[in-house]
């Protein structure tokens, strides 16, 4: 049996506690959950719930959850770059090709891993204290909760939108000015691997603002209001401006007419997203200060930008 604890957001009080935990722990469906309710692997100070009873704003939840038939985390010796630590919150520099957490497919080898090995205690924590997510081939920065409170805190300032994620972006295109985005995105109904904008979507705003033009793409500054799959990836493909590298939303490679060969070369082996987690901005968990950490630019879209400055100017 693993043994999980989860602190219940305010914005869930009156709730269902098989609705509420459902909501809070995404990877497990709901019946599942209450089954674990029901034979007694939900508990409140060591007493059972029932399903449909109601929970209250910052009720601690305690689980034990049978992993017999279910795939454990393990441990796993992976490099981390850790750009800030103390005793509630990590930040992480994730690089591209590094999956957040294990899934179909990607069962070891992921950032989940490696946080387990790096902080045994981080098992006690439902997703390793994992918050948020980036795609495998997106890098940049992640916060990640090192205790319940911390990630209870960390988890409504996602929902709130108090934590601010800003996104460098290379994209196709010649962008004129900046604006905002705000079209609903959900499972694309043709192709189940991809997210789409669709009517009945959930609500979805990115707003973006052009850092620097070149005459056939534009490296620009993306910040989300909310964070839906693929959010970034496919609201600029929605208008127009794909990310260079992400075939899944951009297609085939573009070359621009009479492109250079060193505009070819750049942008046929640029094999991923051209997308970046450049800041992130929040109130810490414990001390309530409004903090912000920065990373650089990954090698590779320094050097795309370069490449575009020297022979795609305008």
């Amino acid at each position: 049996m693993d043994k999980l604890t989860i602190i219940i957001p305010d914005r869930m009080k009156g709730e269902r506690l098989d609705y509420a935990i459902s909501e809070m722990l995404p990877d497990y469906s709901r019946s599942k959950i209450s089954k674990w309710i029901r034979t007694g692997l939900v508990l409140n100070n060591n007493q059972p719930f029932k399903p449909k009873d109601k929970v209250e704003s910052s009720e601690v939840i305690s689980l034990r959850i049978d992993s017999s038939n279910s795939t454990e985390w393990l441990p796993e010796k992976i490099s981390l770059d850790i750009v800030y630590e103390d005793e509630d919150i990590i930040i992480i520099n994730k690089p591209f090709g590094l999956v957040t957490h294990p899934g179909a497919g990607n069962l070891t080898g992921t950032l989940a891993n490696g946080l387990l090995y790096y902080d045994s205690k981080l098992s006690q924590l439902d997703r390793s204290g994992i918050v948020h997510r980036l795609d495998k081939n997106t890098s940049g920065l992640m916060v990640i909760a090192k205790n319940p409170k911390s990630q209870k805190h960390l988890v409504e300032q996602l929902q709130t939108h108090s934590v601010q994620r800003e996104y460098s972006a290379i994209v196709y295109g010649h962008m004129i000015s900046g604006g905002s985005i705000d079209e609903p995105i959900g499972r694309d109904r043709k192709d189940r691997i991809k997210q789409a904008v669709i009517n009945n979507g959930k609500k979805a705003i990115t707003h973006y603002r052009v850092v620097n033009r070149f005459a056939n793409h534009t490296h620009v500054k993306a910040i989300l209001e909310t964070g839906r799959t693929h959010q970034i990836r496919v609201h600029l493909s929605y208008i127009g401006h794909p990310l260079i590298g992400d075939p899944l939303y951009g297609g085939r490679v573009r070359f621009p007419k009479n492109a250079s060969q060193n505009i070819k070369e750049s942008l046929k082996n640029f094999d991923r997203q051209a997308l970046h987690s450049k800041k992130l901005t929040l109130y810490h968990p414990r001390s309530q200060e409004y903090l912000t950490w920065k990373a650089d630019l990954p090698k590779d879209m320094h050097n795309l930008l370069q490449i575009l400055d020297n022979f795609d100017s305008i």
